[in-house]
């Protein structure tokens, strides 16, 4: 760290002798710390303390922070800040973070903003590609074309050789080409298992369009990937999340293909490529395994972590599959429904929550989540309080569920990117009354929620200044809202900033030793070169990250 650090701001930040500095309450006449930051404007995210200007790490972890005085400190090196901004890591709560690798290493299709040129992106990279080797992710929203679904008639002739099989952006619907559902082995005699649909026309073929749990036939047809390719995809992926300013990701599943997920991050940790923190949640059909792993491993290591399980109720609103009460106003015939049969979902969630694992639930419409807190009510009882269980995206609740998620200490694990680029559409598919309790972040916060924030990349980019941005503005991605779509439910940048630090910290169990900057606390910090708070919001997301750094190391430095 020692050369690095004094690289860390390149020519803006100078490197000092050591200085007189900060004091604790009684330190000694000339404390020893590895590295001390002078001149700073230092958010500890505590609300117990307010902004410092000097932080001193030893070991990897704080050991002062607060105002400067006039205590010595001997430290082998003293940066000068000169003014920047320093704040906790970012923490993000829900990341596909394999799937959002490999998304940087294939097709991008989330600008594609017509049929002609989502078919051009697939058919060009396409070429790039050896025959047999599939296009996957891409991260298309039909949306942007007016709504219109896309259909393998548009990419078959020129991919004859190529398997494709590239997702809508929210990970719940995919479009297939004719390579790919043979692959598959889906045909027009296929059976849709239970929670997915086969989408079909008029003559009862399908049309490539697979939804829900039917994505789940064409995952178990993908090669495996190797061990080079497995750590190619993460190092691209931590690469980024670095670059970013995050120090810890929490790592959820998507589809049955992850289930190998947790041997990848252990893996990139034997390899010794991994630099950031994470917390790894698999899913939660399989909790026997990941019980199991936990009785002969423990949970982890100081860097990675497990014992988390993730389930599904329902799909996504830009599908049609987040389960609601009342139908969908553009498609009458339906209300969505469970992706896991409730029953079994139940009893999984039992079985994982009686076996120790932490639990995290994706609910999306308000039936989906009044079924999972009342699942979790009835296993808890009176213990509710302190299993601090999650509910991943929490998009449209009731405002009853909201009462009960404050009351039972429920996590609403929520992303806020989603906010801005739903709220293009989401009006005109659930209607006014729905809408008013859909990303509602001031109501959830004020009515005493553990409000956490992440970005649910690659379905949303991963940049946590986005989602801070998106937070608090409210701006939909479109430009049409520019005073913010609902924006009575616009919240501070300081609460979105607890929300991408302290609170996801106390979700994870891990308040003592992250999330905030107080003495005895791992040194997992960023340094910004502006202060979110103090500029105008509509420019939070142009903010340089001018380093990232885990354990007092520097893991990125910018340019």
């Amino acid at each position: 760290m020692r050369n690095a650090l004094l690289l860390l701001l390149a020519s803006t930040l100078s490197a000092c002798g050591s200085e007189r500095g900060p004091q604790s309450d009684e330190p000694p006449a000339a404390q020893q710390v590895d590295s001390l930051y002078i001149n700073g404007r230092i958010w500890t995210g505590s609300n117990t303390t307010g902004d410092a200007s000097v932080m001193a790490v030893t070991d990897g972890h704080i050991s002062y922070v607060g105002p400067a005085s006039s205590s010595k400190f001997v430290s082998a090196e003293t940066i000068d800040l000169q003014g920047r901004f320093v704040m906790p890591g970012f923490i993000d709560n829900h990341v596909h973070f394999l799937e959002g690798g490999a998304a940087l290493a294939s097709v991008d299709l989330r600008g594609a903003d017509s049929p002609e040129v989502f078919s051009q992106r697939i058919i060009d990279y396409a070429t790039t590609l050896p025959a047999g080797r599939w296009v996957l992710n891409g991260n298309w929203d039909h949306e942007l074309w007016g709504g219109e679904l896309p259909r393998r008639q548009w990419i078959d002739q020129e991919t004859t050789d190529t398997p494709v099989f590239v997702i809508r952006l929210d990970g719940h619907m995919a479009l297939a080409n004719s390579a790919a559902l043979k692959a598959a082995g889906i045909t027009a005699a296929t059976v849709a298992p239970s929670g997915g649909e086969i989408v079909r026309d008029e003559s009862g073929t399908p049309t490539g369009i697979l939804k829900g749990n039917a994505l789940n036939l064409v995952f178990s047809a993908i090669p495996t990937p190797s061990e080079g390719e497995v750590l190619e995809v993460f190092e691209l992926a931590q690469s980024h999340a670095l670059s970013l300013g995050l120090v810890q990701v929490h790592a959820v599943t998507a589809n049955e293909t992850e289930t190998k997920m947790l041997e990848a991050f252990r893996l990139a940790e034997d390899r010794g490529v991994m630099k950031i923190r994470a917390f790894v949640s698999t899913p939660i059909e399989y909790w026997e395994d990941t019980r199991n792993v936990v009785r002969e491993d423990g949970n982890g290591t100081d860097l990675l972590r497990w014992g988390g399980v993730k389930g599904f109720v329902d799909g996504s609103l830009g599908a049609t599959t987040a389960w609601f009460y009342e139908p969908y106003l553009d498609a009458p015939g339906t209300s969505g429904g469970p992706l896991t049969d409730p029953v079994k979902l139940t009893d999984m969630l039992r079985r994982a929550d009686s076996a120790g694992l932490q639990i995290a639930i994706h609910a999306i419409g308000d039936r989906a989540i009044d079924d999972v807190i009342a699942d979790m009510r009835d296993m808890a009882g009176d213990e509710i309080a302190n299993k601090r269980y999650r509910i991943e995206h929490f998009q449209h609740p009731s405002q009853s569920a909201i009462q009960l998620a404050a009351e039972y200490g429920i996590v609403a694990s929520m992303q806020p990117y989603h906010a801005i680029d739903d709220g293009r559409w989401a009006e005109g598919r659930i209607g006014p009354d729905r809408i008013k309790t859909t990303y509602a972040f001031r109501t959830i916060l004020d009515a005493g929620v553990n409000l956490t924030f992440g970005s649910d990349w690659p379905v949303a980019p991963l940049s946590p200044l986005d989602g801070v941005y998106a937070a608090v503005t409210r701006r939909t991605t479109d430009g049409s809202k520019p005073g913010g779509w609902q924006p009575a439910e616009r919240i501070s940048v300081e609460e979105a900033l607890i929300a991408y630090t302290a609170t996801n910290a106390y979700a994870n169990f891990e308040e003592d030793v992250a999330g905030t900057l107080e003495v005895g606390k791992k040194a997992d910090f960023v340094v910004l070169a502006e202060d979110p708070r103090l500029v105008d919001p509509t420019t939070i997301p142009q903010i340089d990250v001018v380093a990232t750094v885990i354990d007092g190391e520097v893991v990125y430095r910018g340019d």
